[in-house]
């Protein structure tokens, strides 16, 4: 199977928001990560589980050039 055994559920990630600014999220399938652009971070899917918790996410500055 190429493809991991567990996927995020669609239905979820359509009411999820950023828990820190209750903006929209982006689903990065390739990363397993929900993007919150406002806050500058994606919050990381770990066996179909969205961990919504800004201790948990990747800041996006670490994507940015230079940085």
């Amino acid at each position: 199977m190429s493809e991991p055994d567990r996927k995020a559920d669609p239905k979820l990630l359509e009411i999820l928001v950023c828990p820190l600014t209750k903006g929209p999220l982006r689903y990065d399938a390739a990363a397993q990560e929900l993007i919150s652009e406002r806050a500058g971070l994606a919050y990381p899917i770990r066996d179909g589980i969205p961990i919504m918790l800004a201790d948990e996410a990747r800041s996006l500055e670490d994507d940015a050039p230079g940085s």
